[in-house]
């Protein structure tokens, strides 16, 4: 059959009448015969535009033809001269709007699948045995990492491929950043980021847990210790709020606080884990995005009988993946849509009671480019709910520039920095990730720790000196929220 022909292979999944009542991964990954069948579509392109779409730029083209020729070991030998957590990226990677949206066959039809084979060729590397890269000799630098999530474990796993000692330091108790608190476990199951940052640790990259930089120690200690180079990855955990009225009630949460304590904390197995979380029959997320509809479906797994997402534009803006947007409906989540809250209100207990909303309509278009929603005079109305979730994106934490001399800050709390090296305002150190651009995409992430470790392996093998250390400042983009 011409490839041409071949029609793109479906993703099997749990049936949503029972996923709803578990926590186990919903898509369930393709079998051996069907990935390969979903590789012969592949048009093997000269100028594969789909590396152009991937933060990371794996060979793309290169390891679907292995994959598709049986040699699966070549496959993701291919794969991980670009990429240390294909498991991970597999899963969660927009690939809608990255690589696949540059897909040839995307023109007229359906795009490869390249993110359901990326899954399937790292899974099967995790069923027969993980395979370490050729490691560069010791060159005697040592660099300080800090966070243990995408852009840390990605910067430091190329950093010790490239010779140098790297040590990570994380503040939570367990390695993985938002991999492990804020995906749950029926998007990304905890076992996978083990493996993948195991196989970073196995490179030689030392790990030390539950120290907070900025308190445990600063960055002027790190350098008092003999680190060359620092690597800022901490990420965004700071939650941001409405400031409307009644959001300190007890039933408001922020979407990081639920998140972390269902995923890290495991409050999805209480009580054989000591994490209660407190849900009621109806849950309003406020929010669009991958996180709210995490927090919305986690909900429902936890016992809610209705859920609602709450999002003042249109579903022409939500910026979440439309396969986990597929899902929630799937699922019984309910959309509100030009929907805005104005005010929550509790009971003579404290407790949330219900929602005062407004409706909105969309006006010109705002700095993001997205029509701004205008609220519409007297369409308020209420909702009855028993807990609100806050899931509007989140900032870098302060915390980490504790003494950190040098390095400047935008007015929304991220580091000023070079886009293409990393470098921030302050010599010898580097930084990537959410800490730079504000909330976005686990492969951005990626993309921006592995940009920085090419560019302090020149420093540390002397291609640069402080002497020319410079920055080009460019505007961060805005999150969407």
């Amino acid at each position: 059959m011409p490839r041409e022909q071949i029609e793109r292979q479906e993703m099997p999944t749990q049936d949503p009448q029972e996923r709803i009542h578990n926590f186990y991964e919903v898509a369930l990954g393709y079998p051996e015969e069907v990935a390969k069948l979903e590789a012969q579509r592949c048009l093997q392109c000269k100028k594969p535009r789909c590396v152009e779409g991937c933060p990371v730029e794996v060979p793309i083209p290169q390891f679907i033809l292995a994959l598709r020729e049986g040699d699966l070991a070549g496959s993701i030998r291919v794969m991980k001269t670009k990429n240390n957590l294909p498991a991970i990226c597999g899963r969660v990677c927009p690939q809608e709007t990255q690589c696949e949206s540059m897909c040839v066959l995307g023109k007229k039809g359906q795009p490869v699948a390249i993110g359901r084979l990326e899954r399937f060729i790292a899974d099967w590397e995790r069923s027969t045995g993980v395979q370490k890269p050729e490691i560069a000799p010791p060159t005697g630098k040592r660099v300080a990492v800090i966070g243990a999530g995408p852009a840390g474990l990605t910067a430091a796993g190329d950093l010790a491929r490239y010779g140098h000692k790297v040590t990570i330091y994380e503040a939570l108790h367990a390695p993985g950043g938002v991999l492990i608190y804020g995906i749950p476990e029926f998007r990304l199951p905890k076992d996978v980021v083990r493996s993948e940052v195991d196989y970073v640790l196995s490179l030689g990259v030392d790990l030390v847990l539950d120290c907070v930089v900025g308190k445990t120690l600063t960055l002027e200690d790190l350098f008092a210790d003999g680190y060359e180079a620092i690597f800022l990855g901490t990420g965004a955990g700071l939650p941001m709020f409405m400031s409307i009225p009644g959001e300190n009630y007890n039933g408001v949460y922020s979407a990081n606080e639920f998140l972390t304590r269902v995923n890290l904390m495991k409050a999805y197995l209480f009580p054989e884990y000591d994490t209660p979380v407190k849900i009621g029959k109806r849950v309003a997320v406020i929010g669009a995005g991958n996180v709210a509809m995490d927090a919305a479906r986690s909900s429902l797994r936890l016992g809610a009988e209705e859920v609602y997402i709450v999002y003042r534009r249109s579903r022409d803006e939500v910026p979440a993946r439309a396969e986990e947007v597929h899902h929630a409906e799937e699922e019984g989540i309910q959309f509100k849509f030009l929907t805005n809250p104005v005010e929550i209100y509790g009971n003579d207990k404290g407790w949330v009671r219900g929602m005062r909303c407004i409706r909105m309509a969309l006006g010109e278009p705002d700095a993001s480019g997205r029509p701004r929603p205008v609220p519409i005079p007297g369409s308020e109305f209420d909702m009855e709910v028993d807990n609100v979730i806050m899931a509007l994106g989140t900032r870098p934490n302060p915390m980490v520039f504790t003494d950190a001399l040098g390095i400047e800050r935008t007015r929304h709390g991220t580091i000023v920095g070079d886009p293409i090296t990393g470098r921030t305002t302050r010599p010898r150190v580097w930084a990537g990730g959410d800490i730079v651009t504000g909330a976005a995409t686990v492969i951005s992430a990626m993309g921006a720790g592995k940009r920085a470790a090419a560019d302090i392996d020149a420093f540390l093998k002397g291609a640069f000196t402080e002497a020319d250390w410079h920055v080009k400042k460019e505007e961060v983009p805005a999150a969407h929220p």
